[in-house]
């Protein structure tokens, strides 16, 4: 007679958890089959005992065993039952061990913390124009030719890089042919193609603003790249500092808002860095994430238009509308565009075509300068908010960068944002960045952090700041 697992397999579930009762049985018995709890050639108690003995419904049973078949764990023998398969367990014991532990994981709720993030460019997911673009979504879907649903060309659709060209020249003071653009899968893609193109085939050696985003960073590194980082001040890169006997791939700059202080770079800095550039024979990247929110002035022009054929110019939507449009693009100079197109067919073939006929008719019919004009109003009181909270409850604090984009740097001239105080200020449940945090050449900026504002709405804005208070500031006794 064979053995039955009924009398030994029983095991709670919590009816509370956001786990559902069937993934809880699922993992509590594969877990004992992977850890040899269930020995192989073992049977299992019926559907309807085993429902019995932990206390759920009959069906949940049986769409566990139907899985755990389907996945091999379990075996049935006509006539007589369900059986632990063969070859069906761990043996390693490290293995078991961590696989315990997830599995114990996963019935655990998740801790409820209220925290009020002042992470950086974050816009505001709420006000996506969800309408606009659900319906020309419908439009595009209907109205598109069958050739628009196969594969296309790497570099984007016809429709997409020729209103994207119209609207750099007008608003950005970018140079190019359509055929200069190639649309990307966001700015990471961009970046990160630029940096295989231009290292050919050996390790790159990139000329970076420090501090400098740590997404950047990450990308470059990723590539095997080497860093060699050039100090900033308030107004962007200083030229003066680019190395001289370390000829570099090329010089990666955020000249129109700089990140993290915030900085915009004047005309002299851009005319040094493009005869840098010539005189090295090497060249420029340009980083544009957030240029079209500023709230004083007009938007500078970019450093693109200096010189298209020594710059590279990488712009996203992600930050305009949303991350999750994932669309982004390169300005290559004419003789980069082909290379390029090959490195992004082989990357991905091509970015999602609808989503592109989208963009473009987006675009096209005026509601993305519509948007950006809605966003910036949006932004300047968020901005407002900011400012007005730090001058009440933390008025020794001196704030950096332009009015533009969508954080702000803030120093303290008596407080080092050391990784102690930066814990005190989380446990206060608001999440602000040390500008350490992105700097190559440590040392230069204990005293700042940045605040982002633009997925933030104004009351959490100022909730944020009077925590911050509270967290750097204990002994001062609360604003009213």
């Amino acid at each position: 007679m064979e053995r039955s697992a009924a009398s030994l397999l029983w095991f709670p579930v919590d009816r509370a958890s956001s786990i559902s009762l069937t993934i809880q049985v699922y993992e509590q018995v594969r877990r004992r089959i992977l850890q040899n709890e269930l020995n192989e050639g073992e049977r299992l108690p019926s559907s309807r005992e085993l429902a019995s003995s932990v206390g759920v419904s009959r069906n949940i049973v049986l769409e566990v065993y139907d899985r755990l078949l389907a996945e091999g764990y379990l075996e049935v023998r006509p006539q007589s039952g369900t059986y632990v398969a063969a070859g069906s367990h761990i043996l390693s014991e490290a293995a078991q061990d961590r696989l315990g532990e997830a599995v114990a994981a996963i019935g655990r709720p998740s801790p409820l913390v209220d925290t009020i993030d002042f992470r950086a460019a974050h816009p505001a997911a709420d006000y996506f124009p969800r309408a606009v673009w659900g319906r020309l979504a419908r439009e595009v879907c209907m109205d598109t030719p069958e050739r628009a649903f196969g594969y296309a060309k790497p570099e984007g659709t016809a429709e997409l890089r020729h209103v994207l060209a119209r609207y750099l020249l007008q608003a950005r003071g970018v140079r190019c042919h359509p055929d200069q653009i190639v649309v990307t899968s966001g700015a990471t893609q961009a970046l990160h193609l630029v940096t295989e193109l231009l290292a050919k085939d050996k390790q790159a050696r990139i000329a970076v603003e420090d501090p400098v985003t740590d997404e950047m960073r990450t990308i470059f590194s990723y590539a095997g790249a080497d860093l060699l980082p050039v100090p900033v001040d308030d107004k962007g890169i200083l030229p003066e500092k680019l190395p001289e006997l370390d000829r570099p791939d090329f010089v990666f700059v955020i000249p129109s808002h700089q990140f993290p202080l915030g900085g915009t770079l004047p005309i002299q800095r851009r005319i040094q860095l493009i005869e840098y550039a010539r005189r090295m024979d090497c060249c420029i990247v340009e980083d544009d994430y957030d240029s079209e929110f500023t709230y004083e002035g007009v938007p500078v022009h970019s450093l693109q238009g200096l010189d298209p054929e020594r710059v590279i110019y990488v712009g996203t939507f992600s930050k305009i509308l949303s991350p999750a449009l994932r669309i982004g693009y390169a300005v290559l100079p004419v003789r980069y565009v082909e290379a390029y197109r090959r490195l992004k067919w082989f990357a991905d073939r091509h970015t999602s075509t609808l989503e592109q006929l989208i963009l473009a008719r987006f675009m096209e019919e005026g509601y993305f300068d519509r948007h950006i004009r809605r966003m910036r109003k949006i932004y300047r009181k968020r901005r407002e908010t900011l400012v007005s909270g730090l001058r009440k409850h933390l008025p020794e604090a001196h704030i950096l960068g332009e009015s533009a984009g969508m954080h702000l740097v803030v120093e303290f001239s008596d407080i080092r944002f050391t990784d102690k105080l930066m814990e005190r200020i989380r446990v206060e449940g608001v999440q602000v960045y040390a500008v350490e945090h992105y700097v190559l050449v440590k040392g230069r900026h204990e005293h700042q952090i940045v605040m982002g504002y633009g997925g933030l709405p104004p009351e959490a804005i100022l909730e944020g700041v009077a925590r911050l208070a509270k967290a750097i500031r204990p002994d001062r006794p609360p604003s009213l």
